[in-house]
């Protein structure tokens, strides 16, 4: 199960667990406890528990939309690089045909790796990819990756045509390197395991302050539920996120076939 569905779980499970053992102690209270004085102050302090949880939650999800949104712009800017580079060998000549080649197998093989789920890039070569982990580095494909350079620092251009095209694809190569590493920080989630368990503390004490309060009736007990079944959607959202490669929003491959596609008509 994958690690967002597991939190949410969790999550869902600790809300209702914390809203009923917030009703029950609310029957077990002595009278003088459940006075309209007590209540009140009680509902100034879950006003103040709410308004905090809130705004850590929004300003969480607003972050990791952000890293998202980022991660995604990355990753296509990293697919134009792709092709860009292997437009440049094109244009070099026959002498970096080869390299080319292992181009497209570094992008097959990308593509792949990324996205295990899809049918893999048919019309070319690739490694094996099985062993390849989904995010983070892969020093199988940059070996290839790092060929590819080699092969364009070898050249020595007989003309100054050629030395202006060898100049330009150093050039994008040294861009297509940063791209990479970019691409292989932004699929790091930036949540952690003791942040996500103080902020379902936090909405633990709001839920039973819920069920402190609220009378048992249906309505009351509909009104819980989807205030915790939206509490947990929102962290659901949060912690997919914050994974940019698979799950529900997962950053599309689409860019990075184009680009394959581009290179492999020319």
């Amino acid at each position: 199960m994958p690690r967002e569905a597991i939190w949410t779980l969790v999550l869902f499970v600790l809300l209702v667990t914390s809203a009923v053992a917030g009703s029950i102690l609310r029957a077990r209270l002595p009278a003088p406890h459940r006075g309209s004085e007590t209540i009140d102050f009680l509902r100034v302090v879950t006003a103040l528990l709410v308004t905090f949880a809130a705004l850590v939650m929004s300003l969480l999800l607003a972050s990791e939309l952000t890293a998202f949104t980022t991660a995604s712009h990355d990753r296509n800017h990293y697919a134009a690089s792709l092709a860009e580079m292997d437009t440049c060998l094109r244009n070099y000549g026959s002498a970096l045909d080869a390299d080319r080649q292992l181009l497209h197998s570094y992008t097959a093989a990308v593509i792949a790796s990324t996205w295990p789920e899809e049918p893999p890039p048919s019309g070319v070569a690739l490694p094996d990819v099985s062993k390849l982990p989904l995010t983070g580095e892969a020093p199988t494909l940059g070996t290839i990756l790092n060929d590819v350079g080699l092969a364009i620092a070898r050249q020595q251009p007989a003309d100054p045509f050629h030395q202006v095209l060898m100049t330009r694809c150093s050039q994008l190569f040294s861009n297509l390197m940063v791209g990479r590493w970019t691409v292989i920080e932004d699929a790091h989630g930036s949540l952690s395991a003791p942040f996500l368990g103080v902020l379902i503390f936090w909405l633990m004490l709001v839920f039973l302050s819920f069920g402190l309060q609220a009378p048992r009736n249906p309505l009351a007990v509909a009104i819980v539920a989807v205030a915790i079944i939206s509490v947990a959607s929102v962290m659901f959202v949060i912690l997919d996120l914050d994974l940019p490669y698979g799950g529900f929003f997962g950053i599309s491959s689409t860019s990075m076939r184009h680009a394959l596609t581009d290179m492999l008509a020319q």
